[in-house]
């Protein structure tokens, strides 16, 4: 659908009925994960950057290229700014393609942009809402069975560099067809907003209105994080976003074994970085051995299969299954909205490059070449 003839307020969904066994495996998973899991926790928005380009059809279209992971537009529009400024180093085939690049990153350095067109391409902060399913015992939702994992784990240091990254590629088609169970997800979540006396007015205000400017919403693929809590108290977020179930539960072991043992006292900062819950330094006492030995465990025993949930020194640790919707207009997916607050400023975060694409590391970054 083009922009001129974005018409209606809400999108007509869609609907694909599985025949494949694999795909009608992963409705009958999602069908088993509505009647276990019926109730929604929203986290909060997060901010990424899309897009708007041509596919080889010659339609527009919207594309991912910065992960919808940030927890801040700033976030988003930092890592653009390195986007632009990279391409310029590393990719611009002449001077004008290298001064389009580096005006919006001068841009970018100094103002709130949350759109801009560079070379004739649309650049859009795109927002997402988080949310979870949950059970009646307030249990967050694990992955699924179908949910993508690797038929043999690496455990090995630096794997998680060869893994996908979250949204890598992802095109933003609310034309797609759906499952039964995505279309009526997809319709059940049109309507959602904030709503209680915990919000303040202009976030409720703002959430009310893009139910109006933005009817539609798009369902992200899942995604999958850490979320922990101590005793019987809620359920916090413990790492960030992941593409598989793997990559979350790599990253738990990481924790479990090398982080707490040093935030814990047990395991000096400044020890071999080799030296972990699994293999401590020489000389340790035989009460931090038994504590190193507790994450040990736990870490082994969330190795051992698909397991998702592990607990060690009063802690429990969970692989759980995050969810991802962006609000959709007529002009596209939905961007930050008034009462949407960044965590810092717009800064200069590169040296300066010349439109001859040399880098001048000598020079105070943000400081004019002399005349």
């Amino acid at each position: 659908m083009s922009e001129e003839d974005a018409g209606p307020v809400e999108w007509p969904v869609v609907v694909r009925v599985p025949v494949e066994p694999v795909e009608a495996a992963m409705e009958a998973d999602a069908a088993d994960a509505a009647a276990s899991h019926s109730a929604l926790a929203v986290r909060g928005p997060l901010f990424g950057v899309a897009m708007q380009d041509r596919d080889h059809e010659g339609e527009r279209r919207w594309r991912v290229i910065v992960e919808v992971t940030h927890g801040c537009p700033q976030q988003a529009r930092d890592a653009l700014n390195s986007l632009f400024w990279f391409r310029a180093k590393d990719e611009a085939k002449s001077r004008q393609e290298r001064r389009a690049l580096l005006a919006a990153v001068a841009r970018l350095e100094t103002e709130h942009v949350d759109e801009l067109t560079v070379l004739g391409t649309r650049y859009r902060v795109v927002r997402a809402e988080e949310y979870a399913a949950v059970d009646g015992h307030g249990r967050i939702e694990t992955p699924r069975p179908t949910d993508p994992e690797p038929l043999t784990p690496d455990w090995s240091p630096g794997a998680g560099a060869h893994s996908p990254r979250v949204d890598n590629g992802l095109v933003l088609d609310p034309d797609a067809p759906l499952s039964p169970l995505q279309a009526a997800e997809r319709i059940a979540l049109r309507p959602l907003a904030y709503s209680g006396t915990g919000f303040p007015g202009p976030v409720l205000s703002d959430s009310a209105r893009a139910v109006e400017s933005h009817p539609d919403v798009l369902l992200m693929p899942a995604a999958f994080l850490i979320v922990e809590r101590s005793g019987d108290g809620p359920w916090s977020p413990g790492s960030g976003l992941q593409a598989t179930a793997n990559d979350a539960r790599r990253t738990l072991d990481f924790a479990l074994t090398w982080m707490e043992p040093r935030t814990r006292g047990l395991i000096p900062y400044d020890a071999d970085n080799a030296l972990d819950a699994r293999r401590p330094p020489t000389g340790t006492t035989t009460a931090a051995a038994a504590e190193l030995s507790d994450f040990a465990e736990a870490a082994d025993r969330m190795r051992a299969g698909r397991c998702y949930q592990v607990e060690a020194h009063g802690t429990a640790y969970r692989i759980a299954r995050s969810r991802r919707l962006l609000r959709w207009g007529p002009d596209g997916p939905e961007g930050p909205r008034p009462s949407d607050t960044s965590t810092h400023a717009p800064a200069v975060l590169h040296p300066r490059l010349d439109e001859e694409g040399a880098v001048h590391f000598d020079e105070p970054a943000g400081d004019e070449p002399a005349s």
